[in-house]
C-alpha cells in the first residue's frame, strides 16, 4: 500500500474529500495549499478545519509554483505517493487570466515531477480534465481515441500535463497515471461551478444564466464516486503496454509505466433536468437566463468507463438525484438557509 501522500490542493473540493478519505483509510497525508482568493479562502480553511485534527495531516503553506520549496517538501517527506489536484480550475477563466493557468498547471506540475523524480515516489496520479476531449463529438468520450484539438487554454493545460507526465515515464521509469474527471459536483463544491452558483441564485431570488440556451448534456459525477475511483487507483501501480505500437499508438496506454483514466458517471444529463432536480430538491422554481454557448466551452461530455471497470471494478453510479440532493442538505446546513 502506498501510505504516505502528498495531496496537492488539500483545501480544494476533491483534495479536501480525498485526504479525508485516505486518512480515515489509515495513511499518512500531507496536504500542500497555498489557499489562494480565486474563490472564497473563507472555504479552503473550513474545509482544511476538518483535517488539520488528524494527527496523521500536516498541512504545507506555499506555492507549488516554488521550485526551491517543492525541493524541499519531496526531500524533507519522502512521499510513497503523490495525488496532484493543485490546479488553476475554470474553463471560462481561462479566457481572462491565462497565465495563471501556465504557473500552476505547467510550472507547478514541472516541481512535481521533478519531485518524484528525484525521491523515487512510486507512484504520482494527477488531475486531468474531461476537457481535454475537445473538439471531440465521438459519444461516450474514450480514453483510447486521440485528444489533439482543445478548446480552452485550460484544456490545453491539462492535456500539457498528461504529454508531461508521459515524457518523465519514458526518461526516468516514473510511474504515472491521469485521472479524467468529468464534471464532479457534491457536498464542500467550488463556488465558480454551476450547482453551487444555481443553488446560491435560487435561494437569494435571482435568475441563473443558462448557457447554450440550455442545450447542454454533461456527465455529472458525484464527489464521493470521484473519490473512490481515486483510491482504488492509488495502489493500482500502472505498467508498460506490452502490445503498444508505434505503428498503431493507442492513446491510453504506453510502453513505459503511463495510463490514463475517465473517471465519470457514463451517462450523460441534460442540463435542464439537472436544474430541475434541482428546483425539487430546493422546493423553488428557477428564474433562467438563457445565453449563448460561451467560449472555450463544449455542447456535451460524456465518459466511456470500461477500462475503469476492468482494471479496478469499479463504476460510479450515484444518480444526480441523491447527489443534489447531499450537495443541498451541505448547502443549507454551511450556510445556516
Amino acid at each position: 500500500m502506498i501510505k504516505k501522500i502528498l495531496v496537492t490542493g488539500a483545501a480544494g473540493f476533491i483534495g479536501h474529500n480525498l485526504s479525508k478519505r485516505l486518512l480515515a483509510d489509515g495513511r499518512t497525508v500531507v496536504g500542500l495549499d497555498n489557499l489562494n482568493s480565486y474563490y472564497d479562502p473563507g472555504l479552503k480553511k473550513d474545509r482544511l478545519a476538518e483535517l488539520v485534527v488528524h494527527e496523521q495531516f500536516k498541512h504545507a503553506d506555499f506555492d507549488m509554483a516554488d521550485r526551491e520549496k517543492m525541493a524541499k517538501l519531496f526531500e524533507s517527506e519522502q512521499f510513497d505517493g503523490v495525488v496532484n489536484l493543485a490546479a488553476q480550475a475554470g474553463v471560462r477563466y481561462s479566457l481572462i487570466n491565462p497565465h495563471s493557468y501556465v504557473d500552476t498547471n505547467l510550472v507547478g506540475f514541472v516541481n512535481i515531477l521533478e519531485g518524484c523524480r528525484h525521491t523515487n515516489v512510486k507512484h504520482l496520479l494527477y488531475a486531468s480534465s474531461s476537457s481535454v476531449y475537445g473538439a471531440n463529438t465521438k459519444m461516450p468520450f474514450s480514453v483510447h481515441d486521440n485528444v489533439d484539438h482543445p478548446v480552452s487554454l485550460y484544456a490545453a493545460s491539462k492535456k500539457a500535463g498528461e504529454l508531461m507526465a508521459h515524457s518523465y515515464s519514458h526518461l526516468f521509469g516514473l510511474h504515472t497515471t491521469g485521472l479524467r474527471f468529468f464534471t464532479v459536483y457534491g457536498p464542500w463544491g467550488r463556488p465558480d461551478m454551476a450547482l453551487f452558483l444555481f443553488t446560491k441564485a435560487i435561494l437569494e431570488g435571482r435568475p441563473i444564466d443558462v448557457f447554450n440556451n440550455g442545450n447542454m448534456e454533461r456527465d455529472f459525477t458525484y464527489i464521493d464516486d470521484i473519490v473512490e475511483g481515486v483510491v482504488r487507483l492509488i495502489d493500482t501501480i500502472p505498467q508498460p503496454n506490452p502490445d503498444w505500437s508505434g505503428d498503431r499508438p493507442d492513446p491510453a496506454t504506453s510502453y513505459c509505466p503511463w495510463r490514463v483514466y475517465n473517471i465519470g458517471n457514463n451517462s450523460k444529463e441534460k442540463l435542464m433536468r439537472y436544474i430541475e432536480v434541482l428546483e425539487d430538491c430546493l422546493g423553488k422554481k428557477a428564474e433562467k437566463n438563457f445565453l449563448p454557448m460561451q467560449d472555450g466551452d463544449v455542447p456535451a461530455t460524456y465518459a466511456d468507463v470500461d477500462d475503469l471497470v476492468r482494471e479496478i471494478d469499479f463504476k460510479p453510479e450515484t444518480t444526480i438525484e441523491e447527489g443534489v440532493k447531499n450537495f443541498v442538505d451541505w448547502y443549507r446546513g454551511y450556510y445556516g438557509v
